[in-house]
């Protein structure tokens, strides 16, 4: 049996094959390419076709993530996700049987963009108590079917995509460890960014209407308060990042590379600049993917990996925050890997 260590050995990502840019946004909004761009830095994302959901997603991340290890075999399937495809029950289980993968545990994690973060360190703890000698973890999302179209300060945020790693029994130690982490959460903060229907609290009503926003009241939509989120985003992104340094025993400029959650580019910068992390350090795709939730870090992993922007040896902090509120940092040193990603954003 290998040691108690989680190492990270595989890597994949998928977008679904839409992309849509801000100037056709702007055709159905009171909006325009250069207030996007201004405020949030994204120029485009991908989003998903009707009928595509978000086990669909996963299912095309994760089988380039095993793929991408050696095809080991997997021993449970943790899947990250805001936008699981029925209320009930889980996503896991599917995706884990549409991957060839069947009687191993398989389950969901619902932390909204932090997800990914808490699924990391489950995932780490589920290796390191020798449950399997390799894990599947997925942050995937269709979270565009959860936000009005019609709502320029939402509409032009999110994006549609998976990414997923394998993590494997490994030595303290070794490239590629994942580790130490930090978590947290704030529920009374929870309706600064919520979509409020559709749970036991508000049940679903019946629908009215032609259009899919009329078909739906606002409620059913997500909801943010955008400059409370923005605050309460870049002080726990920056907190949760230092205890994890403290921790490791780094100090800001030795650390190669930063993987925060990619909200939207004015978030990273000031994470980024409060750390005293250089910014040709930070890694960055919002621009090309947009706020893709549990599957930020992964999609951006994968990309900067492609692009040989992160290299064996690198010393690279891993941070993301989501509704909830909740968030969560974890560092690692990178390891040898070659990801598999179709498109590289």
């Amino acid at each position: 049996m290998e040691g108690n260590a989680a190492v990270l050995c595989g890597l994949g990502a998928w977008v679904p094959p839409r992309v849509v840019s801000n100037k056709e946004l702007t055709t159905a909004l009171d909006t325009s390419d250069e207030w996007i761009r201004s405020r949030t830095g994204i120029e485009q994302r991908y989003l998903v076709d009707k009928g595509m959901a978000t086990s669909d997603l996963a299912v095309e991340a994760g089988k380039r993530a095993i793929e991408s290890a050696g095809s080991p075999p997997i021993g449970a399937v943790v899947l990250a996700t805001t936008s699981p495809d029925r209320l009930c029950p889980g996503t896991a289980p599917e995706v884990a049987t549409r991957l060839g993968l069947v009687d191993v545990p398989a389950f969901d994690i619902a932390a909204a963009c932090g997800g990914f973060m808490y699924g990391l360190t489950v995932a780490s703890s589920l290796v390191s108590t020798g449950l399997s000698g390799h894990i599947l973890l997925i942050g995937a999302e269709a979270f565009s079917t959860m936000v009005n179209p019609q709502d320029r300060s939402t509409a032009v945020l999110f994006g549609d995509g998976a990414g997923a790693v394998v993590l494997r029994g490994g030595e303290p130690g070794e490239p590629g460890e994942i580790g130490p982490f930090d978590l947290g959460s704030d529920g009374g903060k929870a309706d600064l960014l919520a979509v409020p229907a559709g749970g036991s609290r508000q049940r679903f009503v019946a629908a009215t209407g032609q259009g899919l926003a009329d078909a739906r009241p606002p409620e059913y939509f997500l909801h943010m308060d955008g400059p409370e989120i923005f605050r309460n985003a870049v002080k726990r992104m920056t907190s949760s990042s230092r205890k994890v340094l403290d921790q490791i025993g780094w100090t800001p400029d030795e650390v190669d590379a930063l993987a925060a959650h990619q909200a939207n580019l004015r978030i990273v910068s000031a994470v980024g600049e409060r750390l005293g992390i250089p910014q040709e350090q930070w890694l960055t795709n919002a621009d090309r993917v947009g706020n893709t939730l549990t599957a930020s870090i992964p999609i951006l992993l994968a990309a900067s990996a492609a692009k040989d922007l992160l290299r064996p040896s690198d010393r690279v902090v891993l941070t993301a925050f989501g509704a909830g509120l909740t968030w969560g940092s974890a560092a690692m040193t990178w390891p040898q890997i070659t990801p598999r990603i179709d498109v590289i954003p």
